[in-house]
C-alpha cells in the first residue's frame, strides 16, 4: 500500500506503530542502557545498550521503509555508518572507488585509513564512475555530489557493478530517501546522514546503512557492535520524532531550491548555477530519469569571498553555515574548508521559509 501513498502520508506512516490501550500516541525517550536482565539466558535482546535498543529499532524500521530496505542500522553520524561500511567491504588487495568531488572526509579515510591496509584507492568524479566502476571491488558513490551537484547515473553504475560482481554502496544524503531511492537502480547498499534534512531541525547528528542483503546488513551490524559508533537513543528518538515531518519540510525545501534557482542563473551578480532540477542543467537528464525531486541544494559561483560574506551580512533569512538540510536557509563558501573550488563558491541549503519572502530577501542582499 506504502507505493500509493505520498510522501507525507509515508513518512507519519513510517514512524507510527500499532495503538496499545493506554499507550502514548508517539514513543518516548528510553534510557542508553539496559541492565535489567532476563532469567532466561538465551535471550539477549537488550542486555546492553551498545548492542541494541528498542528507540533504535522503531527508528531503523522507519528509515528501512522510507528506502525501500528489508533493513537498517543507525549510527551515531553519518560518517561513523561509511567509515563500518567500509570496513566491511574494502579488504586488502581490494581497488574502492570513491568520489573525488564528494564529501572530502571520505577521501581523507579513504588515504588515511585505508590505502595504508594495501587497498587501492581510486577517487572519481561523478561523470568517471562508471569508468572508474569497471577496475572496482568495491564502489561509494554520492549523488547529487556534494557540493558541486553533479548527478551519478546509478542504473548505468548497477549495471558496470553488477557485471564486474562488485558491491555498490551510494551515500544517498543530499537527495534522501524522499528524492531518490538507490536500492530500486541497483545500489546494494545506502548510506546517509540523518543529520541534515530527514531529521531537519540542526540539533542533532546521526546516520544510518540501509540495505536488503541479509549477509551484507549482518556484516555492518557486527563491525557496530564491535567498534562501537552507536546512536544515543534520545538522538534516536530526536529523528524518530523528525520523521513525521520530512515529507512537508523536503518538499518545501525543493520548491525553494528551484525558486532560488531560477531567479539566480539570470542575476548579475551570479557567474553560475547548479541545480539538477533546472531543464538547462548538465544534470538534469540523469537526475529527471532516476530522481522524484531534485533536492534543497543549490551551487552558486559569486565574483568573490566578499560577494558571499556581504549578501549573509544584508541578508535577514540567510545564516552562514557548513551543514545543511535544517528549517532555516543557509549558505556555506566552501573554499574555506579546502575544496578544490573558487573563493565566490557557494553551496546554499533551502529552508522552510515561505518562497516569496525568501526570494525577496535574496534579491534585496543582492543588490
Amino acid at each position: 500500500m506504502d507505493g500509493q501513498y505520498g510522501d507525507s502520508t509515508r513518512t507519519v506512516r513510517a514512524v507510527s506503530f500499532p495503538a496499545e490501550p493506554g499507550s502514548p500516541v508517539a514513543p518516548s525517550p528510553v534510557t542508553a542502557s539496559t541492565y535489567h536482565l532476563s532469567p532466561d539466558e538465551s535471550e539477549p535482546l537488550d542486555v546492553y545498550g551498545r548492542y541494541s535498543n528498542p528507540t533504535w529499532r522503531q527508528l531503523e524500521s522507519a528509515l528501512a521503509a522510507l528506502e525501500g530496505a528489508a533493513a537498517a542500522l543507525t549510527f551515531g553520524s553519518g560518517m561513523a555508518a561509511i567509515t563500518s561500511t567500509l570496513r566491511v567491504l574494502a579488504k586488502p588487495g581490494s581497488t574502492l572507488v570513491v568520489p573525488a568531488d564528494g564529501y572530502y572526509q571520505v577521501r581523507r579515510y579513504a588515504a588515511e585509513y585505508l590505502a595504508p591496509q594495501g587497498i587501492k584507492i581510486i577517487q572519481a568524479r561523478a561523470s568517471e564512475m562508471c569508468e572508474a566502476a569497471g577496475a572496482a571491488d568495491v564502489v561509494l558513490a554520492e549523488t547529487p555530489a556534494n557540493p558541486g551537484l553533479d548527478v551519478v547515473d546509478l542504473h548505468r553504475l548497477g549495471l558496470v557493478c553488477r557485471s564486474r560482481g562488485a558491491t555498490l554502496v551510494v551515500d544517498n544524503t543530499a537527495a534522501t530517501p524522499l528524492g531518490q531511492q538507490p536500492l530500486s537502480l541497483g545500489a546494494d547498499l545506502v548510506v546517509a546522514s540523518a543529520t541534515k534534512a530527514l531529521s531537519g531541525h540542526s540539533d542533532l547528528i546521526a546516520g544510518y546503512v540501509a540495505g536488503s542483503n541479509p549477509d551484507l546488513m549482518a556484516a555492518v551490524e557486527r563491525d557496530r557492535l564491535l567498534a562501537g559508533p552507536i546512536l544515543g537513543a534520545f538522538e534516536a528518538w530526536l529523528v524518530l520524532r523528525s520523521l513525521g515531518s520530512a515529507g512537508l519540510r523536503f518538499e518545501r525545501q525543493c520548491q525553494n531550491a528551484r525558486a532560488l534557482a531560477v531567479m539566480l542563473r539570470g542575476h548579475p551578480a551570479v557567474r553560475w548555477v547548479r541545480y539538477p532540477g533546472l531543464p538547462d542543467d548538465p544534470s538534469y537528464p540523469v537526475a529527471a530519469d532516476q530522481m522524484k525531486r531534485f533536492g534543497g541544494l543549490l551551487a552558486v559561483e559569486f565574483e568573490s569571498a566578499a560577494a558571499v560574506n556581504a549578501l549573509v551580512e544584508r541578508s535577514e533569512l540567510v545564516i552562514a553555515a557548513t551543514s545543511f538540510g535544517g528549517i532555516h536557509t543557509s549558505i556555506d563558501r566552501r573554499a574555506r574548508w579546502g575544496d578544490e573550488v573558487s573563493d565566490g563558491f557557494a553551496r546554499f541549503s533551502l529552508g522552510i521559509e515561505d518562497t516569496d519572502d525568501l526570494i525577496a530577501d535574496i534579491e534585496r542582499a543582492l543588490r
